[in-house]
């Protein structure tokens, strides 16, 4: 069973049963956060960008875990020599034991010297998922569509930093996206947003609203 553990703001885990990947470890200082970083268990940490919302706690849970950093270099280098770490960038695709990861576009700032924000496509458990990182709406998007039909597509929706509501569902119908899921809102006021706004206005999609330290079976 593939299922999406949703810990706050924009970071989850992806569990197909045997592997774990967890995205953007904000943990430490997140008001929404619904497990501490001791308590987490993966087997690879994907780094969007270098934002301190973002790469949170991802080195302590890197060097207790003994778990595989994946990203920009000028990100996953973070962890110094005592990490491991896959080095990738816009475009590249990784096989990985999983399935695989692709490297897409994020038009958004990279919170380090010389890296880029960035977006994933995710191949697990005969599932294709698209976490969008932090994002304002892009055309292109339709050309990661195009190529992988989306089973999954996880959207910030908090306005302010990221795409808002009507850009977001802007962007599900660009990707044609079976389902949707939103993220990265209601952390603090400045991203606010009701996500039943955002699940009116998404068409021939369905909106799954999961809540802080909520599950979401994927295969369902």
């Amino acid at each position: 069973m593939l299922t999406f553990n949703y810990y706050g703001h924009a970071c989850f885990r992806l569990d197909d049963g045997k592997y774990k990947l967890l995205f953007d470890p904000f943990l430490t200082g997140n008001p929404q956060a619904s497990i501490k970083p001791d308590d987490i268990e993966t087997d690879y940490i994907f780094v969007t960008h270098a934002h301190a919302d973002h790469v949170g706690d991802g080195y302590d849970i890197l060097k207790r875990t003994g778990a595989t950093a994946v990203g920009i270099p000028e990100i996953t280098d973070f962890g110094g020599e005592n990490v491991k770490s896959i080095n990738m960038n816009l475009g590249g695709t990784l096989q990985l034991p999983f399935g695989f990861a692709r490297m897409v576009q994020a038009l958004h700032s990279a919170g380090i010297a010389g890296g880029v924000a960035c977006g994933y496509v995710i191949g697990i458990g005969g599932k294709v998922i698209y976490f969008a990182g932090d994002t304002a709406l892009f055309g292109d998007m339709k050309f990661i569509g195009e190529r992988d039909q989306i089973d999954y597509a996880i959207l910030p929706i908090g306005g302010h930093y990221t795409m808002d509501i009507v850009d977001a569902a802007k962007a599900v119908e660009i990707l044609g996206a079976k389902n949707v899921i939103p993220v990265h809102y209601n952390t603090w006021d400045i991203i606010k947003q009701n996500p039943e706004e955002f699940k009116a206005l998404v068409k021939n999609a369905k909106v799954h609203i999961v809540k802080p330290g909520g599950t979401l079976n994927l295969d369902a």
